[in-house]
């Protein structure tokens, strides 16, 4: 039986990506990648492991969200209001500038 690693980062962490550099939002995880393979193949040009945890990510400021796996993110401590427009549909804002998941997407 294959060893499932703990997910890093949970729903509701504000997060950078560490080659691009966008601040984005945890609303999911996956245990491990759970797309196409034909997707890997276009979007995850560094090929990253596909049985480690993968994150569904609103990206701040911007409309669409990305599914990005764990070695290219990081914590984000910047404390500025976050920018998505399924941030209120997702999330509570809670004291201290976290949020607080509405439901369970996964």
């Amino acid at each position: 039986m294959a060893h499932v690693r703990k997910a890093r980062f949970a729903p509701g962490t504000v997060i950078r990506h560490r080659r691009f550099g966008y601040r984005g939002l945890i609303f999911d995880v996956d245990a491990v990648y759970s797309q196409s393979p034909e997707w890997y193949d276009i979007m995850a040009s560094s090929h990253p492991p596909k049985d480690r945890p993968w994150y569904h990510v609103l990206v701040d400021g911007e409309t669409h969200t990305t599914y990005v796996a764990e070695d290219n993110l990081e914590v984000c401590s910047e404390t500025k209001s976050f920018d998505h427009p399924l941030l209120s549909r997702l999330f509570t804002a809670q004291d201290g500038g976290d949020f607080a998941s509405r439901h369970i997407v996964n």
